[in-house]
């Protein structure tokens, strides 16, 4: 669709879109897994591009800055905005579900929620660290991943390639990768994770006999499916802290007194990420600590066919590690 360009006021920026990431919760939103409105609106909440219009209480960018966009437009002013919890702000609206977001042109945003890009990440990197890197870093944050532990990654795409470079980041002592798709497994073990392929075994059997059968300390569940969300769960050991990312609407089953209280693990849900993240993130990527050359593998134009036929393969579990609309 023609749409106009959005109109600023007072604390907004105008940003002209350079890249958009393409996230497999925009897949979930297209299908309706995950309700997003009022429609129509614009996909789209992994952004990078250039100041394009600010309005007159704006002090802290320019006309021209380089600069990538938290995926909430929030108040800055409720209990939970400061708290640094913004997910939870009981006005935000996230773009590309609640408002119009970056498969487009330009995108309008709050002065709070646009953070300068520095110049030796590209737009495409900055585009992808917005949600796929940084929702993995919030996720290692919830899971309190502690020096000298175990990691296992259910999920080996974009998510998963930039947790398992944050781990080792971290110090984790052994990462195991599961996937069902070879090419991303041989990439996760280039980036220094043990590929465990589920397509070919068990993985929980896999992680316990690669783990002497202890189990993992921490287990990061991105694909959202019943299936391996409840592998991530079974494959912790003592005190082991589950991390569930990936959307489903579905349940799944734990035992409790096996499973979790006679072990004292933990499941624990993870939202995104936060706006004060995004600094240290971006600081990893400059000290070369995080490498997205490998995890962006695809663009493709802003035009509906390209943009359907990434998101189909997604639904699929197939496709590339992760794809960015130039527009």
């Amino acid at each position: 669709m023609e749409l106009p360009i959005p109109s600023v006021v007072e604390s907004d920026v105008l940003v002209r879109v350079k890249a958009a990431g393409v996230c497999h919760s925009d897949a979930h939103y297209r299908a309706g897994v995950s309700p997003a409105g009022p429609l129509p609106i614009t996909l789209g909440h992994e952004v990078a591009g250039v100041v394009e219009k600010v309005g007159s209480h704006v002090s802290s960018l320019r006309v021209g800055d380089r600069v990538c966009v938290h995926y909430l437009a929030t108040c800055g002013e409720c209990k939970y905005c400061r708290q640094g919890n913004e997910q939870f702000c009981s006005s935000g609206q996230m773009i590309g579900k609640h408002r119009d977001g970056g498969y487009a042109e330009y995108l309008r945003m709050p002065e709070r929620s646009v953070v300068p890009l520095p110049d030796e990440i590209s737009f495409e990197h900055g585009a992808v660290l917005m949600c796929s890197s940084s929702t993995s870093l919030h996720a290692l944050r919830k899971a309190r991943m502690a020096e000298g532990e175990t990691v296992a990654i259910f999920g080996a795409g974009g998510l998963g390639m930039s947790a398992i470079q944050l781990a080792r980041a971290f110090g984790a002592t052994r990462i195991y990768a599961v996937d069902i798709n070879r090419k991303k497994l041989e990439l996760a073990e280039k980036f220094g994770a043990i590929p465990v392929n589920a397509a070919k075994t068990d993985p929980v059997s896999e992680i316990r006999q690669l783990t002497q059968g202890k189990g993992v300390d921490v287990a990061l569940e991105l694909v959202g499916l019943p299936q391996t969300a409840r592998q991530a769960v079974v494959s912790l050991g003592t005190m082991g802290r589950a991390v569930m990312v990936g959307l489903t609407d579905r349940s799944f089953e734990i035992f409790p007194y096996t499973e979790i209280l006679g072990k004292e693990a933990e499941v624990i849900g993870s939202s995104d990420h936060l706006l004060s993240e995004l600094p240290p993130l971006l600081e990893l990527v400059r000290q070369k600590k995080l490498d997205l050359s490998e995890i962006v593998t695809n663009t493709v134009p802003l035009e509906d066919s390209s943009i359907n036929k990434v998101l189909d393969e997604l639904e699929r579990f197939a496709g590339n590690v992760r794809t960015v609309i130039i527009p």
